[in-house]
């Protein structure tokens, strides 16, 4: 089996207007995705976060990628890194952490299909190639945002039938914790998710945990509860708010930045502490050990390398006493379905995983958006990743993204459109 064609395909998927600690989210995400096709007549799919740089690299990898067999991953990554270097030349860095290593986006990618490429061959689910199920039903956990009014998307694709359910709670405004109380009861009842999580760092902090309260006091204390600040409190700021929440939290992610200032922070609040912030790589793991800054880690296989380093992971965490969980980033269902696989195989992912694709509307596969029933989507059985792409959908996303005209995340900007003098701080509050 050889590789004969490398398909590159941006695209842009509805986004709502969601509030993070960067900014804004645009009407639409940007995604890359690809499609690897063998001798034999066999698709392999991978998708990564999209963006001009990544998307150029991916497209001068192709010649690199003819004519290689994609059980040979070991070659194939070293011809990536015989192209590119080790993390990516200079022109490919970026001061922003989750772009420093776009090597590693590429390879990913490239990975993901070639797993796919290799469980259709061989008959067997990517999970199996992965050293087989640990879990058949990988959990995820609701991820609330506090948002502006709106639904993302549109650019003239029709007019969308009345919206009921948690299609219309997506279109809420939620701007307090009454807000996101009523978008957890949406997303809740329309998934089964059995543990929450809210992305902070937007408001001021005390509404911020105001809503982590009013949250506890609406699904009870059986409901696990997470927040994320995303680095933007300062740590007088985070302890005040780790105070209020001891005894509420499943685990406190990142309210501060850097290894050190979660380790400190850690020493005086009785709570676990979780990052997909200051420990980003196996570069980072030395530190993370010494410092005891964090005790569970969120991977990705979007930016660790792969499956095969991120299942990795599993043994370093279980030597050190690490938990894992499981970062996203808005995304499609190859994604998702490539996230679940990984998941169902890794020993130490313990903590339901956070995925944005009840947010996402536009997906790409056949037979509509993958199902998550329970809070949990259940592993395929079927041959590789267990997905077929709907070229129609596919075109339908690419056409998107060359009308927007969006060919980078942006969320700064996107926030100054709301308000111009607002700026990205990495602190602040």
């Amino acid at each position: 089996m050889k590789i004969i064609e490398m398909r590159v395909t941006p695209i842009a998927i509805g986004d709502p207007p969601l509030l993070n600690a960067a900014g804004l989210h645009a009407p639409f995400a940007l995604r890359t995705i690809v499609e690897l096709v063998t001798d034999d007549g066999r698709v392999g799919l991978g998708e990564i976060p999209g963006g001009k740089v990544t998307l150029q690299m991916l497209r001068d990898a192709i010649p690199d990628l003819i004519g290689c067999d994609p059980f040979q991953l070991n070659q194939i990554k070293q011809t990536l890194i015989n192209h590119f270097g080790d993390g990516g030349t200079s022109e490919f860095k970026n001061t922003r952490p989750w772009e420093t290593a776009r090597i590693n986006h590429v390879y990913s990618a490239i990975e993901v299909a070639c797993f796919d490429l290799m469980g259709q061959a061989v008959g067997r689910p990517v999970v199996d190639l992965l050293g087989g199920v640990v879990r058949e039903q990988v959990p995820y956990s609701a991820y609330l945002f506090f948002k502006y009014e709106g639904a993302g998307g549109e650019l003239g694709f029709g007019t969308a039938p009345a919206a009921t359910g948690w299609a219309a709670a997506r279109q809420r405004a939620a701007l307090d914790p009454a807000g996101i109380v009523a978008q957890a009861r949406g997303m809740v009842e329309a998934f089964g998710f059995e543990s929450i999580k809210l992305k902070a760092g937007i408001l001021d902090p005390d509404l911020e945990v105001d809503t982590i309260l009013a949250l506890r006091e609406a699904f009870g204390p059986d409901m696990p509860l997470r927040i994320d600040p995303n680095g933007a409190w300062t740590p007088e700021t985070a302890l005040r708010c780790g105070k209020r929440l001891e005894g509420v939290l499943e685990y406190y992610e990142d309210p501060v930045r850097g290894q050190d200032g979660m380790a400190q922070l850690r020493q005086q609040l009785a709570m676990p502490f979780a990052t997909n912030m200051c420990t980003t790589s196996y570069n980072d793991i030395p530190g993370s050990v010494a410092a005891h800054s964090e005790d569970i880690i969120l991977t990705d296989h979007h930016f660790w390398g792969g499956l095969r380093a991120t299942l990795e992971l599993s043994r370093v965490a279980s030597t050190f006493g690490r938990g894992l969980s499981m970062h996203s980033n808005s995304h499609a269902g190859i994604s998702l379905a490539a996230m679940t696989h990984l998941a169902a195989a890794t020993p130490a992912l313990t903590y339901a995983c956070d995925t944005h694709y009840p947010w996402q509307t536009d997906d790409l596969l056949v037979g509509g958006p993958m199902a998550i029933e329970g809070g949990c989507v259940r592993v395929s059985r079927e041959p590789g990743l267990g997905i077929t792409l709907n070229q129609h959908a596919l075109q339908r996303a690419h056409q998107a993204y060359l009308d927007f005209g969006l060919t980078d995340r942006d969320d700064e900007v996107e926030m100054r459109k709301v308000d111009a003098d607002w700026t990205f701080l990495p602190v602040r509050y």
